[in-house]
């Protein structure tokens, strides 16, 4: 159905005229990038405003008369999903959808006129949308767009935001560079940074519910915030007041770790189809390994089987064109199942996500087994960029490991390693030996029958443009154990190791 493409640059414009006679009602590109050529149907962003200025002067037309008609159940938007588990759906999302979704978070936590959000996520992702980009004007905020994924550090200290949003991996990432840091510190530093640690775990315990720790032990915090945490509060601009966490889970190292530094990750949980909201964690009490409590106007449940259903004004008003696909996910009572399972604790009724229902590997022995923390805990390994845990019907658990290749390139130079090609460093036995010891001491926390058995190194990243990431830079299951079964074969040719 789609009519006009509209391109950011040259390579994309390409690509959409690499296939714009197959594509029925296709009419042309609108180039952001200013490319203009009418004959081959691409027409520049200026030229499109150019036209709107004819057809208003012509017609007449006034947006606020406009905006006036728009109703609370009209169709906003088509966001379509990541395709982590299928085929990529639209979802129609109403004014009262994301408007409910807006109010409700703005109620968890308190967004400020003063607010500064940094933006990296794409705005196709419900996500970025509600969360930095609605959310934020509707209190008077100011939102900065990062110039890339990788600019976000050097971002963060022009901008010096006071609330960012991402997905775990960024906070994964600026764990595992401040550790790599420390283990080259003098000796005297290190045993500083570990104190510091030590007591900003102690501390945690009343900073997640809103208090400040007192006594001696607020003492001893307020010398380690100065010898240490105030200088990763100044890696991240200096002013943050929270980061906010979605579209995966996230470690609780992880958001330990930065709990102790009085830099809280809130933790929340959603998808597309709802807005995203579903839960978040408040400032005033935030608990590691949970998404948080339900926002208002939001229902949920769990049902016989584990999975958590979802009712409220948030909720999509079905699939574009597919009523099929609709129809699945609501239950006779108008609960939308979420596909997650998950679980609520008894103390404050946060929930708990342990994994989706449909990446549960099920091995020829018949144990049912979460990918989600296995790969949350190798995730943690400094050498470890990217992680796969595969096994489903096969006898035995392994895991696909993309290498994080700028910690192997100095490894391999502290151990006389001289050839640094990456598919070579990847066949290289001492570094196969690295990571077969890394991955055991990461399985000495799970049961046998969970632990991951076998790794394959692979010697490239994967990629959203390689189709094997969505957007919020989850993986494609499906996709990687397609690109990757010649790899995954040979895995399965051989014995386990124990």
């Amino acid at each position: 159905d789609t009519v006009y493409v509209i391109t950011e640059n040259k390579e994309q414009t390409d690509k959409i005229l690499s296939i714009i006679n197959e594509s029925d009602g296709l009419k042309g590109i609108i180039a952001m990038d200013d490319q203009s050529d009418p004959s081959s149907n691409i027409f520049s962003f200026s030229e499109l405003l150019e036209k709107g200025d004819g057809y208003i002067s012509e017609n007449g037309f006034n947006l606020d008369d406009s905006a006036k008609t728009a109703k609370p159940e009209d169709l906003l938007t088509i966001i379509y999903t990541s395709g982590t588990t299928g085929d990529p759906k639209g979802v129609m999302l109403t004014h009262k959808n994301l408007v409910s979704n807006v109010l409700a978070i703005s109620k968890a936590i308190e967004i400020r006129a003063i607010e500064v959000f940094l933006s990296f996520l794409p705005l196709s992702h419900v996500f970025e949308r509600m969360s930095g980009h609605y959310t934020g004007f509707s209190k008077g905020g100011t939102t900065y767009y990062a110039e890339s994924v990788d600019t976000v550090a050097d971002n963060m200290m022009e901008v010096k935001p006071t609330v960012v949003i991402a997905v775990p991996r960024l906070y994964e990432k600026i764990h595992a560079k401040v550790l790599d840091k420390v283990s080259g510190d003098p000796p005297l530093r290190q045993k500083i940074f570990w104190w510091a640690i030590k007591v900003g775990k102690k501390a945690a315990k009343y900073l997640t519910r809103g208090q400040e720790p007192s006594g001696f032990l607020g003492l001893q915090f307020k010398i380690a915030d100065k010898l240490v945490f105030s200088k990763l509060k100044d890696k991240v601009g200096g002013r943050l007041r929270c980061f906010i966490s979605g579209g995966a889970p996230l470690s609780e190292g992880v958001g330990k770790f930065f709990a102790s530094a009085n830099i809280p990750i809130l933790e929340g949980y959603g998808l597309t189809e709802t807005s995203p909201v579903i839960t978040c964690n408040r400032e005033e009490l935030y608990k590691f390994g949970t998404v948080g409590k339900p926002i208002e106007g939001v229902e949920v449940k769990i049902a016989e089987d584990g999975e958590v259903l979802c009712r409220g004004d948030n909720v999509m008003i079905g699939y574009y064109k597919n009523p099929e696909a609709t129809k699945e996910v609501f239950d006779d009572d108008g609960w939308f199942k979420t596909g997650d399972i998950g679980n609520f604790d008894d103390e404050d009724g946060y929930l708990r996500i342990t994994d989706r229902k449909k990446s549960i590997l099920v091995t020829s022995g018949g144990k049912n087994i979460a990918p989600a923390p296995l790969e949350l805990a190798l995730g943690l390994s400094k050498y470890i960029e990217q992680c796969l845990v595969i096994g489903d019907r096969r006898n035995f658990i392994s895991a696909l490991i993309v290498p994080s290749f700028e910690i192997l390139n100095s490894w391999a130079e502290e151990n006389d390693i001289q050839d640094k090609d990456r598919k070579n460093l990847c066949k290289n036995p001492v570094v196969m030996d690295l990571f077969e010891k890394e991955v055991y001491t990461v399985m000495e926390s799970f049961s046998r029958y969970e632990r991951v058995k076998k790794v394959a190194l692979l010697d490239r990243e994967w990629t959203i443009e390689s189709g094997e990431l969505t957007p919020k830079l989850s993986v494609k299951r499906k996709v990687v154990v397609k690109n990757c079964a010649e790899v995954i074969d040979k895995l399965y040719s051989g014995k386990p190791t124990d």
